[in-house]
């Protein structure tokens, strides 16, 4: 009787760790998928931006050139609400800043305050305000853009001021360090979210104030990173096109580097990072 409960015993214990094999067997060869990885390209300007170009006629060839009337350089604001006012000359070609009601598109000034992300100003006979502006110096950049939010980049379409709202030493003697005249870069593509055909691909865009890249016969170059992934160089004067995004938020940085391949400092405007999102 008792080898009978003996070989009934040893008979279980087999049985079990046959399944607890087995189970460890099952758990060990489960696999998850992984996230797909972004592999950015470079790609060829899209064909719908192009279909665009050949409707718009002669306009891309202008060369509109911005003035500020206001606020003036150097003039101080009582408050937190700041008037834009500009005037727009030049060989425009047809250009002028509008709005489709139908699509919600047209040429615009991108207006940025300090390094804020630009604001487009589609009609210049409106009223246009910033608001909340923080006192002390402050910036502010304009340029004439596309309908797809391209820059102009001919001489005389960057203007530049720097004006007061009444505020704190401090803030003041953070705005004196951007020195006007020397090396700018000014982020202005990518920014906010990017839907359907829009989202792939996708532009990067800026102004270059006092510096000439090395492709353009320059000394300096503009370097970039997507989600801090391993840094990537412009060595030319015009946008770019990225295609292979994975929908979700993403960071798009833009440095300004000079013959010493180190940053240029010029207040805080030479780095810029934005967050974008892109949907699919």
């Amino acid at each position: 009787m008792k080898r009978s409960l003996i070989l009934v015993f040893v008979i279980a214990s087999l049985a079990s760790c046959s399944s607890n094999q087995d189970n460890a067997n099952t758990t060990a060869t489960t696999s998850v998928t992984p996230p797909p990885i972004q592999a950015l390209q470079i790609a060829a300007t899209p064909q719908r931006i192009i279909d665009e170009r050949n409707k718009r006629g002669e306009q891309d060839e202008a060369k509109p050139e911005l003035h500020i009337i206001s606020p003036a350089e150097g003039s101080v604001i009582d408050g937190s609400v700041v008037r834009v006012k500009l005037h727009l000359a030049g060989d425009l070609k047809g250009y002028t800043p509008h709005k489709d009601p139908a699509t919600g598109q047209g040429n615009h000034i991108h207006v940025i305050l300090d390094n804020e992300p630009y604001e487009p100003y589609y009609d210049l006979d409106q009223p246009f305000e910033l608001r909340n502006v923080a006192p002390g110096n402050q910036t502010l950049r304009v340029f004439p853009s596309r309908p797809w939010h391209e820059s102009y980049k001919n001489d005389g379409a960057f203007q530049m001021v720097t004006f007061t709202s009444k505020g704190s030493d401090r803030a003041q003697a953070h705005a004196r360090e951007v020195d006007p005249g020397g090396p700018l870069l000014t982020y202005s593509c990518p920014k906010g979210e990017y839907k359907g055909a829009d989202a792939d691909p996708i532009m990067i865009d800026f102004w270059l104030s006092s510096a000439r890249l090395k492709g353009d016969g320059g000394e300096y170059k503009v370097r970039y990173f997507v989600d801090d992934d391993e840094p990537r160089f412009i060595d030319k004067w015009e946008p770019i096109w990225l295609s292979g995004w994975q929908p979700g938020k993403h960071t798009v940085r833009l440095e300004l580097l000079g013959p010493d391949n180190w940053p240029v400092k010029n207040g805080d405007f030479n780095i810029t990072t934005r967050e974008i999102t892109i949907v699919k």
